[in-house]
């Protein structure tokens, strides 16, 4: 039987390229993403027919859409096997001057998104004894100055430890995936690409299936990883 995965943030970056990566493999898989025409573009890219794709517009801070792709997910595969929690964002600029609106947005969509994911799928993942990963950064580990977006991903490392503490009994599988630089539209609203060396989201996707490929009763549970050349 076919494995089943959900992939919030999938049309585009690190989430593409997984979900990409796992229709490669055999997975049935669903996206979601707030913006339809790119979810269009993924799956025109992807060539992939609606037994093995299903994208969903939605907002994954938003705890009506998350649930619905979660049961929508089962509804039309039966199961859930795994779940990559990696919708997010980052704003321009500091702590200094982001407008409070967008500090809400980037925090609701960063923190309670992921929060909500785990909430919706995990009686899923403990049916199947599957795994979750949950999309973090170095940002995670390593301040910088009037970095929020740093702030919520340390936020996000907090919430895979104490998931992973809560079902690990449950033989669910808990992945923090923690990449430094990646080339990826991430950076479209930060001025561009850094002039930095970087890696891929095919590399990322890579640690992503590692982790999801483990063998039953190993567990995976961090994987930090940053370009040579990326000091911080």
């Amino acid at each position: 039987m076919e494995p089943v995965t959900l992939i919030t943030g999938g049309s585009t970056g690190i989430g593409a390229a997984t979900a990409l990566q796992l229709l490669k493999a055999g997975h049935r898989v669903t996206i979601t993403a707030r913006d339809a025409d790119r979810l269009a573009e993924f799956r025109a890219r992807a060539g992939a027919d609606d037994s093995q794709l299903m994208t969903l517009p939605g907002d994954t801070s938003d705890a009506e859409h998350v649930q619905a792709a979660v049961r929508l997910t089962v509804q039309s595969w039966g199961r859930l096997d795994n779940v990559i929690a990696n919708a997010g964002f980052s704003l321009p600029g500091t702590l200094a001057d982001h407008h409070p609106e967008a500090m809400r947005a980037m925090i609701l969509t960063n923190v309670l998104g992921p929060a909500l994911v785990v909430q919706a799928a995990l009686p899923h993942l403990k049916d199947s004894q599957g795994r979750l990963v949950l999309v973090g950064s170095v940002a995670g580990v390593k301040n910088s100055p009037g970095n929020l977006y740093s702030v919520t991903k340390w936020a996000v490392h907090a919430l895979a430890e104490n998931t992973r503490m809560m079902v690990t009994g449950d033989q669910v599988g808990v992945t923090l995936i923690a990449p430094g630089m990646v080339d990826t539209p991430f950076w479209d609203n930060r001025g561009g690409k850094p002039q930095h060396p970087t890696m891929t989201a095919d590399q990322i996707a890579d640690s992503i299936l590692f982790a999801l490929n483990q063998p039953a009763g190993m567990d995976i549970n961090h994987i930090q990883m940053r370009p040579l050349g990326q000091a911080n």
